[in-house]
Parts: C-alpha cells; sequence; structure tokens
C-alpha cells in the first residue's frame, strides 16, 4: 500500500508516533491500523511511514478519539513519551502481563461483542444479564470498528461473528494476529462455515473457539459463563 513520495516544506504529513499522540494509542497500534488500510500511508524515499494529517484528523472526529492535538511545525522527539497503551506495549517487548495483580480476579472482564444485527446484540445482552456486575460488555457493529475499540483497549474476551459487512471477521482476526497482544485474548467465533472452509480460508489464531451458527444468545451466554469459571479457578 505505501508508496515513495516526495514530501516538500508545504507537506502536512505526520509520523506513525506523532499520529498515535493525536489518537491517544500506542505506536502499535497505529502500525496495525496502517497495516489494516485503516490509515492510509506513504513512504519517504529513506522509507519511513508518514501518514496524511486530514487522515488523522478525519478518524479522530469520526471514532471520537483523540489524544493531544498537535501544532503544525510538531515534531515528536524520539524521547518523547509515547501514549500508553499497557497490554499491547507490554506484549511488543517480549513480555507478557501477569496474570493476576493485586484485586484482578474482582476487576469486571471486558467482553467485546461484534455483530453487525442491532436484534442479536439486545438478545445476547439479555442472556448475559446474569453474569453482571462480573463482566462489562461492550460491542461493534463491524470489523473496522472492532479493531479501533480493540486498539483503545483489548477485551479479555472477544465474540465476533465471522460473516460481518465491509471488512469480514476472518480479515479482521488476521489483523489482529499481525499484533502480538492477541495472545492474551480470548477470541469466540460464530459462522456458518465448517472447519474445512474455514480451514480453506486461512483458518483461526490458535486463541479462537468456533461456535456454529445457528446458535442462541442462550448458548453463547453458557460458553462465556464456562470462561468466566475458568478464569476464577485459574
Amino acid at each position: 500500500m505505501s508508496q515513495v513520495i516526495p514530501l516538500g516544506p508545504g507537506s502536512r504529513m505526520l509520523t506513525t508516533r506523532e499520529a498515535a499522540q493525536r489518537l491517544g494509542v500506542s505506536l502499535r497500534t497505529v502500525q496495525l491500523w496502517v497495516e489494516a488500510d485503516i490509515l492510509p500511508a506513504a513512504r519517504t524515499p529513506g522509507g519511513h511511514r508518514r501518514i496524511p494529517h486530514n487522515a488523522v484528523e478525519a478518524l479522530a472526529l469520526s471514532t471520537g478519539l483523540g489524544g493531544e492535538p498537535l501544532a503544525r511545525s510538531a515534531r515528536s522527539p524520539a524521547r518523547n513519551r509515547e501514549p500508553v497503551d499497557a497490554q499491547v506495549l507490554v506484549a511488543h517487548e517480549g513480555e507478557q502481563p501477569p496474570a493476576h495483580t493485586a484485586g484482578s480476579a474482582l476487576r469486571p472482564r471486558d467482553v467485546l461483542l461484534v455483530a453487525d444485527n442491532p436484534i442479536w446484540q439486545v438478545r445476547c445482552e439479555q442472556a448475559l444479564a446474569p453474569f453482571l456486575p462480573s463482566i462489562e460488555l461492550r460491542f461493534a457493529e463491524t470489523g473496522y470498528l472492532a479493531l479501533l475499540q480493540i486498539g483503545q483497549k483489548a477485551p479479555d474476551l472477544l465474540i465476533t461473528n465471522l460473516e460481518l459487512p465491509g471488512m469480514d471477521g476472518l480479515v479482521m482476526l488476521r489483523t489482529l494476529e499481525r499484533c502480538e497482544s492477541i495472545a492474551g485474548m480470548r477470541i469466540l467465533a460464530l459462522s456458518h462455515l465448517d472447519d474445512a472452509e474455514l480451514k480453506r480460508r486461512g483458518g483461526l489464531p490458535a486463541s479462537a473457539e468456533l461456535m456454529q451458527l445457528p446458535v442462541s444468545p442462550e448458548g453463547v451466554a453458557v460458553r462465556v459463563g464456562r470462561w468466566l469459571l475458568h478464569q476464577r479457578v485459574s
């Protein structure tokens, strides 16, 4: 996707670090979004990525993301502190976050449900209500929006339909596989496709479990309950 472009003095282009600062996410998250074509990028003759300032601003305005505004002449020195996305940064350095910290057993588990059907979302919310407040449930309607949410905060459990409009669930999961933070995320994939067809299309990440559709929201809730029980035991 990247191409060599001349950057004259009037060009309004940002480094990946500046884009991360403006959006309030980690440097690795911006790199992931570039690889997923969420953010356009070009390369300088020296091989460095540059992202159009207007694309970063459009993403910030359309999604509600927002870190520290950048001055027109700003260029972030390498010594500047990078916006913190703790789970992504720890994994990027080849370390795993501790399984339990003080009070972690009491914190709600973050669950992201990705589905484009609002009725299905409501029914799942109702089915998962008995697990409150042990879980915090949030939603995304597309793979694109899911990536944005995961970039801001990686969930403990990702429940996603694989048949989604635009960026489908398989493309989203393969994009996530390029980010090391997926290792600490449990994934429940819902699909009409069988194992053989999924394998033909590239397969699921090792941390993903397949639930064949049709499945009821109550069936999903049962699987979430088992996962919560395992979390408490471990």
